[in-house]
C-alpha cells in the first residue's frame, strides 16, 4: 500500500486546493493531509487564518479523496513523516525550483519519500480570494 501525504493551509478552500487533493490520492491507496495550524500560518505567512483549524479540518476530512487529517504545527516534513510514515509526499508544481524544497526532496530521499511536485491550478488561489473580498 502507498500512502500518500501532503500539507497545506486549506483556508478559504478552492479548487486549487480540491485538485490538489483529488491528484494526490490518485498517485496513492492512502491519503493523509496535513493542515496547519492557526499559529503556523501567522508564524510563517505572517496572516491570520479566516476559517479556523477546527473547521479546516472537517471540511478536508469530508473530501471522498482524504483518509485521514492531521493538525501541524511545523512546516519540516521529517516530523511529518516520523508522526505519520508515508511514501510520497506530494506539493503543487509552482514550488517547482523553489530551494526549500529542493532541500526537502533530499532529506525526504534519504528516508524513502519520494516527492511529486502536482499540477497547480491557474487563476485561483487564498491569496487572490483575499484580495476580492478586500474590495467589498
Amino acid at each position: 500500500m502507498v500512502v500518500g501525504y501532503t500539507q497545506g493551509t486549506y483556508d478559504m478552500f478552492h479548487i486549487g486546493h480540491l485538485n490538489l487533493i483529488k491528484h494526490a490520492k490518485e498517485k496513492c491507496d492512502y491519503l493523509i493531509v496535513g493542515i496547519n495550524a492557526d499559529e503556523l500560518v501567522q508564524a510563517y505567512k505572517n496572516k491570520t487564518a479566516i476559517v479556523p483549524l477546527e473547521e479546516r479540518m472537517e471540511i478536508i476530512a469530508a473530501l471522498k479523496y482524504v483518509d485521514k487529517v492531521v493538525p501541524c504545527y511545523t512546516l519540516d516534513k521529517k516530523v511529518a513523516f516520523k508522526n505519520n510514515h508515508f511514501d510520497k509526499l506530494f506539493i503543487g508544481s509552482d514550488w517547482k525550483g523553489n530551494p526549500r524544497w529542493a532541500e526537502t526532496e533530499k532529506e525526504m530521499a534519504e528516508l524513502g519519500v519520494t516527492l511529486e511536485f502536482l499540477p497547480y491550478t491557474q487563476n485561483t488561489s487564498s491569496t487572490m480570494l483575499r484580495e476580492k473580498l478586500s474590495d467589498y
